[in-house]
């Protein structure tokens, strides 16, 4: 019996709708202002317009635009004005804050301490949560714990944190309670007191509260070193030492260079460290301050405060922040090649 094939069931007057003149013209407007799918495009993309990632992405380019590239563009705009803390009225003054800036020695003083900070932290936050991440890699009994109470300072806040050191490194305080009963010590370090000892504790602090967070970075990038080179260089008579800086270095350089730009960036922008020890005023007479705290005192105070300047001074910091992750991506490509 042969089968018959159903005819299409033509609708009076379906085609000249379809042909009419205002359809197509709406049917060309569309087409131009949304754009269909690519070429070649099979499954759901033959559904997906052009601007549908763009939709799902508005919300976080929102965000960005309004916290993140407006007010960079609007410091830079202030950064030549005289602009005060709380508002009124603003006149441009050109390059003066600039000029201002280089005069100033505090500013100065500030750069040397954020460059200083910078210097001496971050060698040492690239070495030492290797070095820590290498001993608790091992799959040994209770060394679960011991990973968590190297993360734990992670979790405290940094005012909590600050406020404890206070207490360990007051003149009364632990630390040096302990070296004078242990007749190490006369009388008491001044830890809160001593312009130097103020800088270097409050590096000390930085290093005890991140040490935990790189661990788990380079706890990822050991899992991905191959446990045969190891055990080749092992049977060649290679000791622990050479084994480290001959295997475990080469094998985790990609994320010793991460860490090393991310500490850079925040070693330029540490704020409450340097107030939590140095007090409000960043050490006896504001010889602790760094770039951040700083700028804070020429561009927040809301009497003597100047915005303008305070603005200047970002912008001043801002570049160097830059200039030292364009160098840290540059020794990352030269060690790639």
């Amino acid at each position: 019996m042969a089968t018959q094939t159903a005819k299409p069931v033509s609708v009076p007057g379906a085609e000249a709708v379809a042909s009419a003149p205002g359809t197509t013209r709406i049917r060309k407007f569309t087409r131009a202002v949304l754009p269909g799918p690519a070429p070649g495009a099979n499954g759901a993309a033959l559904y997906r317009r052009w601007w549908l990632p763009w939709l799902w992405t508005a919300p976080a380019i929102v965000c960005a635009a309004a916290f993140g590239v407006f007010p960079f563009l609007n410091t830079v705009l202030l950064s030549f004005t005289n602009a005060k803390p709380l508002g009124g009225a603003a006149s441009f003054v050109g390059l003066s804050n600039y000029t201002r800036m280089l005069d100033d020695s505090d500013f100065w003083l500030a750069t040397r301490n954020s460059v200083l900070y910078a210097v001496i932290v971050v060698p040492l936050m690239v070495l030492l949560p290797l070095l820590l991440a290498v001993l608790v890699e091992k799959n040994l009994p209770g060394i679960g714990f011991f990973r968590s109470a190297f993360y734990t300072p992670v979790l405290a806040s940094s005012v909590v944190v600050g406020l404890s050191w206070q207490w360990l490194l007051a003149d009364d305080g632990l630390v040096n309670t302990w070296l004078e009963k242990a007749h190490l010590i006369r009388s008491a370090i001044p830890f809160l007191s001593d312009s130097w000892l103020i800088l270097l504790s409050a590096m000390g602090l930085t290093l005890w509260k991140g040490l935990g967070w790189y661990m788990v970075f380079y706890l990822a990038a050991l899992g991905n070193v191959p446990k045969e080179l190891h055990e080749a260089a092992s049977m060649d008579g290679a000791g622990a030492a050479r084994r480290f800086w001959h295997i475990t270095v080469p094998g985790v350089r990609q994320a010793m260079m991460l860490v090393g730009t991310l500490t850079g960036i925040g070693s330029l922008r540490v704020f409450t460290e340097i107030y939590m020890l140095g007090s409000s005023t960043g050490g006896p007479g504001g010889a602790d301050r760094t770039l951040p705290f700083y700028i804070r005192d020429v561009g927040l105070d809301p009497i003597t405060g100047n915005a303008g300047y305070g603005s200047a001074v970002s912008v001043a910091l801002f570049v160097l922040t830059l200039g030292l992750t364009l160098l840290a991506q540059r020794l990352t490509k030269e060690d790639e090649s």
